[in-house]
């Protein structure tokens, strides 16, 4: 959408995803909400907290899985470095231990990759509220889960 037909105050947000062509569609299908603008991508996690130091974006969305520093080492460097930035984690493998690592680096929010486009954008609305978001399948296992690596 052109820049001139977005309310006055978008959410900014930061894309962290090593695979280019995944990074790309995301950065377009949120790009396409209208009060959302992806001001940054990255495709390495040691390149997150200078990209958002520059972009100053509202919330970071990070892979958890990435080269140079996981989106988890990532989410505590931003809390430490940039803590207006809220932080959303997105996985392709859901588990319990990593949940709980995520909300301990300080992120407001974990997602499973494989839900619709307009659950993210929702989502990332959401932690920027102050909410905290959790894919509900992943909370439901978390619960009840014992230990977890």
């Amino acid at each position: 959408m052109p820049r001139d037909h977005r309310p006055g105050k978008s959410v900014r947000v930061l894309l962290a995803e090593d695979q280019g062509m995944m990074r790309g569609a995301l950065a377009l299908l949120l790009g396409m909400e209208p009060d959302i603008e992806v001001v940054a991508q990255v495709g390495r996690g040691d390149e997150i907290v200078d990209a958002a130091l520059v972009a100053r974006p509202d919330v970071a969305l990070l892979d958890i899985e990435l080269p140079g520093r996981s989106g988890l080492d990532a989410a505590a460097d931003l809390r430490d470095e940039v803590p207006d930035c809220r932080v959303l984690i997105l996985t392709t493998f859901g588990r319990p231990g990593y949940l709980r690592r995520a909300m301990e680096a300080g992120a407001a929010g974990f997602l499973v990759k494989d839900g619709p486009v307009e659950e993210l954008a929702e989502a990332v609305r959401k932690v920027l509220r102050g909410e905290t978001v959790v894919d509900p399948a992943l909370a439901a296992a978390a619960l009840g889960a014992g230990p977890n690596p």
